[in-house]
């Protein structure tokens, strides 16, 4: 059975403004969204409104890429777009987490 690779990263914000979490967003969909393999692409802000104890809210700013295959997975990350998100955007991270699984 073939299954896709999803990849899910975390930013927490050093300056966590709307206005900073904004531009988060925008840079990941400029830099991040146009890659080959991609089935699935969203970036957004934190639903600060869903706190049950379950909730995990130690981020700002959630990427989620889909990808047919870990081929394209791995593509990306040393894609030159990639490189120049994390070179424009890396100076506002105050922590990154990554989750990547099979799905």
């Amino acid at each position: 059975m073939s299954t896709h690779l999803a990849h899910m990263v975390f930013f927490k914000l050093k300056d966590n403004s709307t206005a900073a979490a904004n531009k988060l967003v925008a840079e990941c969909s400029k830099y991040l969204k146009p890659h080959a393999g991609i089935v699935y692409y969203s970036a957004g802000i934190l639903a600060r409104e869903l706190n049950r104890d379950v909730n995990d809210q130690n981020f700002d700013v959630a990427l989620h890429v889909v990808f047919t295959d870990l081929k394209h997975h791995d593509a990306y990350q040393e894609s030159d777009p990639h490189n120049e998100f994390i070179a424009r955007n890396k100076d506002n991270w105050e922590k990154v987490r990554v989750f990547d699984s099979h799905v």
